[in-house]
Order: structure tokens, then C-alpha cells, then sequence
């Protein structure tokens, strides 16, 4: 007699039926270095920039707290995905946990991000290569990555797997050496740079020279730094072992987290002047390798950026595929994108690279309102997510036996629930400035909007069986 599906064997049964078809392409080196590279993107290298300029030395706070939070949004993603592999992550979870309406919202709010992302790399790196090669228009290169990156993840999964694998291992070179370094310069140990000492750290205004509303601006900025974490879930689907691989990545959170952020910030902000104007631009990995007398730092940060911007764009676009393919194939948008061929949603990757290139588009037709719209609506769409994945653990736990398990939340439900709290208060912070502020009513506008259009599609779907 066939056994009776258990609440915890179902919705197994129900992430193989959605993700049946898909390539299991990926190996654990692939998945272990996009977990290692994931972290290091465009932000990190330019973006905390502006949060060093806004909090001074602080700004390694404000990246510890920020981290933190991702470390336990992460541990529980984690968690539920180990469990539960699916290539619609906590797209999936929301679902089946809170509603499908939620399941509706979080995953295509999470779509357009990619999405707009892709757009936003794409022009970021087409602006370096037009810096080196000025004969040659900014919209040219922009044309030629959307078409690579879009032929590369309509080929086999493993092609994703080993350009994130080669795109990861520079940038994790990269900033393995900036560190190196940058703590033989504080150590003094670099031949002819003497130890700054704490001068920079005390100097210049102090510690925290902006008062509080400085560090909670760098706080702001630190936190979306972080974004780009979540796509090591959706591609842990297609891998060889996807609960292992969930399990490793997730593990190695903390220890990546602390290295390469808020190591970094620490070495930057000992080495050169919070304050220097080549902080914020070049940008303030090649302020402090100027101050070190390295030759060619700007030209070698921007070529180490021009990858991370490509191997943003690159996970982006994947991400957005396997999301639109799981969503249609829960119903949750027109079935035709989610036929698969050859292991791949193809149907899918078209309409993700066509949603990112109108975006490009938009961007050159009208960038200070259609465009500037479309940003601000991403704007904060990744601290929705994680609130979701909150709340959907906490209701997933009622359902498995923490026995099985392969990773678990630290301290349940404690942990989560400061995690939710942590998540409100920085949307919370954000009406604190009119930038953010614009940026957050954006989002919840457009979070509002796909939350009705899903209750209304699960109503709908729901009225045959009433």
C-alpha cells in the first residue's frame, strides 16, 4: 500500500514536481565559490563608499550590525531551503507557509529587483569598458553583455555555474589580497608605509564624527550592500546535492560576512582618512592602494569591479529565470514560461533579459522619471523579502522535526523574532531621510499592489472548490 504523504514529505514531493525538467548541473565547487563570491559585489568595492563618508569609523559598526541581521536571515533561509530545496527559494516557503498570495508577492517583487539589477550592472559596467574604449558608445556594450549573459544561460546550467566560478575566484582574490595588504600596512610590516596607528580612527571629528544620524545612514547603506546573498538558495536547487550544498554555504555565512566586509572596513578606515573626497569617489579600495603607492590601483579595482558588475548581472539573470519558472509553474503568471528545454527554462530567461534590457531602455529614454520610478521601487524590496523569509520560518518550524534538519536557526524563535524586529526597525529608519523615504513608500506601493493582484488570482482560483 503507497504510504500517506506526511506534512513533511508533501511539499517535498510538490519542489520536485515544480523544479521536474530542470539540469542538476551544478557542482559543489560551483555552489561553494557563488556562496564565496556572492557576497563580494559593485557595492562592497564602490558603494560603502558612501556609507564610510556618512559614519566615519563607524561605518564597521554599522556593516557588524548589518551583518548580523543577514547571518540570521540567512540561517533561516538556510534552514527552510535544506529542508525543502526549491528553485523558487522563499518564493516557495511564503507560499506554502503564509499564503499563496505571499508566495505571489515576495517572488515577483524579488523578479523585477533582478531584473532592474541587470539593468543597472550592465549600464555600471558598459560606463568602465567605455572609459578604456571611447570610440566604441556606451549602448553598444550595453547590447553586447545582455546578448552574452542572455546566450549563456539559455545554454546548460553548468555554463552559469562556470563563469560564477572563474567570476568569483578573481573577486575573492582580489579582496584576499587587498586584505593581506592592507593588514601588513596597519601592522607597519609594508616596506616603506609607516603604522598609521589610530589616527584615522580618533582623528578627523572622532569615531563617529556624524553623530548618530551619520552612523544610521552608513547603516542603511550597508544593510543593501548585503543584497545578492539569496540567490545561492535558488541555485542550490540545481546542484548535485541540493541539501548539502544549502548546508555548506549557509555555514560558511558568518566567517565570509566578517572577513570581507566588515574586515575590509576596518582595514580602510584605519589606513586612510574617513574624510578623504577618493573615498567615496574612486571609490575606497583604490584610496587606500593610492595611499599605499600601489601602482595602477585605480585601473586594477576598475577591472576587478567590471567582473563583479558581469557576475552580478550574470547570477541576476539566472536568478530572475529559475523565480519567473517557479512562480508560473505554481500558477502564479502565464504557463508558458515555464516550459524547459535542454534542462533550462528558457522561456524565462527571454522574458527576464527582455524586462532587464526595457529597463536599459528606460534608462536612456527617461532616467529622471520612468527609470528613477523603477529604482525607487526596488529600492527597499530586498528588506520585504527577508521579513517574509522571517515569517515563513517561523511557521514552517510547526511542521519538521528539528531531528532532520541539516542546518537550523541559532536560538528559535528568539533569533527570528529580533531578526523581524531588526527588519522593522530599518524601514523604520528610512522615513528618517527623504531619499530613503521616497524609496521605501515606492516599494510598499508596489508590494501593496502585487499583494491585492495575488489574493485576488488566489480568490479566483479558489471559487471552482467553493
Amino acid at each position: 500500500m503507497p504510504r500517506t504523504p506526511t506534512p513533511e514529505t508533501a511539499p517535498a514531493r510538490e519542489s520536485a514536481a515544480e523544479d521536474a525538467g530542470l539540469s542538476h548541473g551544478l557542482k559543489q565547487r560551483h555552489l561553494s565559490m557563488i556562496a564565496l563570491g556572492g557576497v563580494i559585489g559593485a557595492g562592497l568595492f564602490v558603494g560603502s563608499g558612501a556609507g564610510i563618508a556618512a559614519a566615519g569609523p563607524a561605518v564597521v559598526l554599522a556593516f557588524a550590525a548589518s551583518g548580523l541581521l543577514v547571518m540570521l536571515v540567512m540561517r533561516m533561509l538556510g534552514e527552510m531551503s535544506a529542508a525543502r530545496p526549491a528553485s523558487g527559494s522563499f518564493s516557495v516557503h511564503a507560499d506554502r507557509e503564509v499564503g499563496r498570495w505571499a508566495g505571489f508577492t515576495v517572488g515577483w517583487l524579488f523578479w523585477v529587483l533582478l531584473c532592474v539589477g541587470v539593468a543597472v550592472e550592465a549600464i555600471g559596467a558598459a560606463g568602465i569598458v567605455s572609459g578604456w574604449l571611447p570610440a566604441v558608445p556606451s549602448w553598444a556594450w550595453v547590447a553586447l553583455f545582455m546578448a552574452f549573459f542572455c546566450l549563456t544561460n539559455l545554454a546548460a546550467v553548468r555554463n552559469f555555474g562556470e563563469f560564477e566560478f572563474w567570476f568569483a575566484a578573481v573577486k575573492v582574490l582580489a579582496i584576499s589580497a587587498f586584505l593581506v595588504i592592507g593588514v601588513l600596512a596597519v601592522c607597519g610590516l609594508l616596506p616603506g608605509t609607516p603604522a598609521p596607528g589610530l589616527s584615522n580612527l580618533t582623528g578627523h571629528g572622532g569615531f563617529l564624527p556624524n553623530g548618530a544620524s551619520g552612523l544610521i545612514t552608513g547603516l542603511l547603506a550597508s544593510v543593501f550592500a548585503y543584497g545578492g546573498l539569496e540567490t545561492v538558495t535558488i541555485a542550490a536547487a540545481e546542484s548535485e546535492d541540493p541539501r548539502r550544498s544549502v548546508a555548506v554555504a549557509v555555514r560558511t555565512a558568518m566567517w565570509r560576512i566578517a572577513l570581507f566586509y566588515v574586515g575590509s572596513m576596518a582595514v580602510i578606515v584605519t589606513l586612510v582618512p574617513w574624510d578623504d573626497p577618493e573615498v567615496v569617489k574612486p571609490g575606497p579600495y583604490v584610496a587606500v592602494l593610492d595611499a599605499l603607492g600601489i601602482p595602477g590601483a585605480a585601473d586594477l579595482m576598475n577591472v576587478v569591479v567590471l567582473i563583479a558588475l558581469l557576475s552580478a548581472m550574470n547570477a541576476n539573470i539566472y536568478g530572475a529565470s529559475r523565480m519567473a519558472h517557479s512562480l508560473v509553474a505554481r500558477g502564479h503568471g502565464p504557463g508558458g514560461l515555464s516550459r524547459i528545454s535542454g534542462g533550462v527554462p528558457r522561456r524565462a530567461v527571454l522574458a527576464s533579459c527582455g524586462f532587464g534590457f526595457l529597463a536599459v531602455l528606460l534608462s536612456y529614454w527617461w532616467p529622471e522619471t520612468v527609470f528613477s520610478w523603477l529604482l525607487n521601487m526596488v529600492g527597499a524590496a530586498v528588506l520585504v523579502v527577508w521579513g517574509f523569509i522571517c515569517v515563513a520560518q517561523l511557521r514552517m518550524r510547526r511542521h519538521l522535526s528539528t531531528a532532520r534538519l541539516p542546518v537550523r536557526m541559532w536560538a528559535f524563535p528568539y533569533l527570528t523574532y529580533l531578526a523581524l524586529a531588526a527588519i522593522l526597525a530599518v524601514l523604520v529608519l528610512m522615513t528618517l531621510d527623504s531619499a530613503n523615504r521616497v524609496q521605501l513608500y515606492f516599494t510598499a506601493g508596489l508590494t501593496l499592489a502585487l499583494a491585492a493582484v495575488g489574493a485576488l488570482r488566489g480568490r479566483r482560483a479558489a471559487a471552482p472548490d467553493a
